[in-house]
This record gives structure tokens, sequence and C-alpha cells, in this order.
């Protein structure tokens, strides 16, 4: 009894001792989240498969595509394949997820493909019994976009851009009154830009390869324009092309629109540090929605059977982010706990349904706090 009596004591003591983020002033005002597809981590922390280059069933040329993308040196292989994120995110923000320091980061869904994994994302839990397909089905959870919508000073100040058309539907556009311009959604406003303008004429002319989603730099600029034009708070941007070049086992195509996703993102970042509105008020949180397979068999799939499917990934970059780089130390994290650290960015505290993941409290630590990532 008095271990028990002594033990709470301790926890009461930590608890109170250490600094709470929610009452600590965050200098960020807004977020942009975003997700590349089935991006595989391996990609990301160490580069170019040697082995997926070599097949000649997944890339037409192999000389041309090792000299985009290879080197021996596995550091400069990933920069040569994600410029951005090695030579900036990684030197001013954080990246999680490298499984060789056992930097653990997992999808909690059962399912491992994308309307389980983007729910989860951003509604902070997984559904197995409702959300199990990719089916357009209005998603009946809410998501922290539709919550943070409702809060005083977001009204109408959230939006989404996606280049999958089930958006709407994870989303649930007609519920939650959210603008979602996804698949093949054209802009529509009013009060049109120019270059607005141009892309709705540009996506009826150039087709995509695939049915259900369109080419990710329609998504994108459709995105950078909203932005410029209607200062939102909270923005989810969702890439999609990676993984359906993968299910169709165009590795080598895989590789560039990874390499093209990581240009779209220094895009963003270059123009929030140029905005006076988003200037050193904003940050960025990159994730993905599932793993994929590894190996000559498995590289193309996803889903429950598939190992290493649930293995995911998170980057942050912003004023609240210390830049603590690419994060070795072993711990775990899940994908749930994307939608909190959102909300707790934006000075919100977000509830759901369900139990929720807790913050990435790493990501979210005052900068004049000592660093413990060595």
């Amino acid at each position: 009894m008095h271990f028990r009596i002594l033990f709470a004591l301790l926890i009461l003591i930590s608890f109170f001792s250490r600094p709470a983020l929610a009452q600590q002033k965050l200098k960020t005002e807004n977020v942009i989240l975003i997700t590349l597809d089935g991006f595989r981590w391996r990609e990301l922390f160490t580069g170019a498969d040697a082995d997926l280059i070599r097949d000649k069933d997944y890339v037409e040329d192999r000389d041309a595509l090792k000299k985009l993308f290879w080197d021996d040196d596995l550091l400069v292989r990933r920069q040569k394949l994600l410029p951005f994120i090695w030579g900036t995110l990684a030197k001013e923000g954080q990246l999680y997820g490298n499984r060789q320091h056992q930097n653990l980061v997992n999808v909690s869904n059962q399912h491992r493909f994308s309307y389980p994994g983007y729910s989860e994302i951003l509604t902070g839990f997984a559904d197995d019994e409702r959300i199990n397909s990719n089916d357009k089905k209005d998603n009946p959870n809410r998501t922290v976009l539709e919550f943070i919508n409702e809060q005083k000073g977001f009204r109408k100040k959230v939006a989404a851009f996606g280049s999958w058309d089930v958006f709407p539907f994870i989303i649930n556009a007609k519920r939650s009154g959210i603008p979602v311009n996804a698949g093949f959604a054209t802009a529509e406003d009013l009060r049109l830009t120019d270059r607005e303008k141009f892309l709705n004429q540009l996506q009826t002319q150039i087709p995509s390869p695939w049915g259900s989603v369109r080419l990710d730099a329609f998504t994108h600029h459709y995105a950078l324009e909203y932005l410029k034009k209607n200062s939102p708070r909270l923005v989810y941007i969702a890439y999609g092309e990676t993984d359906d070049f993968a299910h169709g086992g165009h590795y080598d195509a895989y590789l560039k629109s990874a390499h093209q996703t990581d240009a779209f993102i220094k895009d963003l970042w270059t123009w929030v540090q140029r905005s006076p509105k988003y200037k050193n008020k904003t940050t960025l949180l990159i994730t993905t929605d599932h793993g994929r397979g590894n190996g000559n068999g498995t590289w193309r799939n996803h889903g429950a059977n598939v190992a290493e499917a649930d293995q995911t990934w998170f980057m942050v970059i912003g004023p609240d982010t210390p830049a603590f780089g690419e994060m070795k130390q072993p711990q775990q994290h899940y994908t749930n706990q994307v939608a909190k650290t959102v909300a707790t960015l934006l000075g919100i505290n977000y509830l759901a349904e369900r139990p929720v993941g807790e913050i990435i409290s790493s990501a979210l630590t005052p900068e004049n706090l000592t660093a413990t990532n060595k």
C-alpha cells in the first residue's frame, strides 16, 4: 500500500513539474498538413532501392535512373532523391520513422490501405469496423479538420486538396462544410485567379493515367492558389501519385514522383517564408497513410497481409519545432497522433468520439528546453 501511495505521488510531482504544452503560447498560427500516398520509409531514409533499380520489370532505363538518384553513400543517395527534405527540413525540423535506429512509426488500423489510413490521420483513431474499404462512403467520424472548422477564429479557414477523388467522402464534405478540391474537381469561386482558370482548362486537356486520381501538379497548384487568395489557417494537401505508380510497378516513376513532391513541398515552404501572413507562424506536418511491402514481389502492394504495410513516418518543421533533425533514439509513435498534434499547434484541445492518439510531444517542445535527441 505504501508503495502505491509513493508511486502516485511521484506521478503527480512529475506531471506538475514538467512544462505543460497547453499552457504555453505557441508561435504557430497556421498548419499545412501534407501526405504522400504510400511512400515507403525505406526511400525516405535510405534513398533509391538498388534491387528495384536493377529490375527491368520495374525500370525502363536503369542507367538513366541511376544517374538521377543513385549513389553508394545512402546519405548522398537520399538527398539526391529528396533534396529539400534532407537539405532543409532535416536541418530545421524533425523526421521520425527510421527503423534502422528503432525509431518507429506505425498505423494503428488493421487494414493498412488508404481510406482507413487517411481516416486515422484525420480523426486520431482507427475505426476498423466501419472504415474497412476504399468505397466512396461518407466518413461517419468527425475529422480534426471538421472539429477545427467549428472553433472560433477558424470558421471558413480550413480547406483540403487531394489527388484522389475519395477525399470528399473521407472528410465528409457534405456534413463538415469544408471545401474539398479533390479528384478531377475544378476551382469554383466567383473570383477565380487567372492561374485557377488556366488550371481548370488544363485539367480537362491532360488525361490522368488513373480513373480516380489526378496528377499531383493540379492538386499542388490549386492548393497554392487557394493559400494565396484566401489565407486559410489549416490546409490539408494530399499528393497521390507515389502510390499509383507503385501499384503499377513503375519504380522509376515512383521515384520521380517523390522527387517532384519534394520540390512541391519546397515550393510551399518558400512561399510560406516569403508571406507576411505565414512567415514564422506556420508549421508543416508531413506523413503517409500506409507503408508497403519490401522486395521484388511485394513493394507494389500493401494491406493487412503485407509485411511492412503498417510502417510509416512523419516530419515536422515550424516555429515551435526544435531542429533535432533525424530522430535516432528508439521510440514508438503512431499515425493516430497526427490529429491532436495539428490541433495543439493551433492552440486547440481536440476532442473526438473516441480516445485519440497523444500529441507528438517532442515536435512541440518549446525551443528553450534542452534537446534530448543526440
